[in-house]
């Protein structure tokens, strides 16, 4: 399978290691100072974690289906799509906890943004284990 320019791109991105990042909202209010300012960045940031996610996700699919060609056993796949599951299911209800601990107040959403960024590029990284 060829890979695009655009996905090694985005692959080796998202291997390179956490501790390069801070906070994401730390990262977000470097550059910016208001709020508002803050919030839009870390939703663009979401949004990229998101499209990792989707690619390391799809080189990891593509990885378990050889997998389960190779020893001619349909478990790899379905294991993982379980996972990803279960872990989506995860960072939606844990982040919504953290969004819970500032109760109420303005800076809930990007709490709840900023919890999703961090699950999101560990998620990735552990997906890119399994990618090769």
């Amino acid at each position: 399978m060829a890979f695009s320019v655009h996905r090694i791109i985005i692959a080796a991105v998202v291997a390179a290691p956490c501790w390069a990042h801070a906070d994401p909202a730390l990262e977000c209010g470097l550059d910016n100072g208001s709020q508002v300012e803050i919030g839009n960045c870390v939703a663009d940031m979401e949004r990229r974690v998101d499209h990792a996610i989707a690619v390391t996700l799809g080189f990891t699919r593509d990885a378990s289906a050889r997998l389960d060609e190779a020893t001619g056993r349909s478990v790899a796949v379905p294991a993982l799509e379980a996972g990803q599951a279960a872990w989506s299911a995860y960072r939606d209800a844990h982040c919504e906890f953290v969004g819970a601990t500032f109760g109420g107040g303005s800076g809930t959403g990007i709490a709840i943004r900023a919890c999703r960024v961090e699950l999101g590029r560990a998620r990735a990284d552990e997906l890119m284990k399994y990618a090769r």
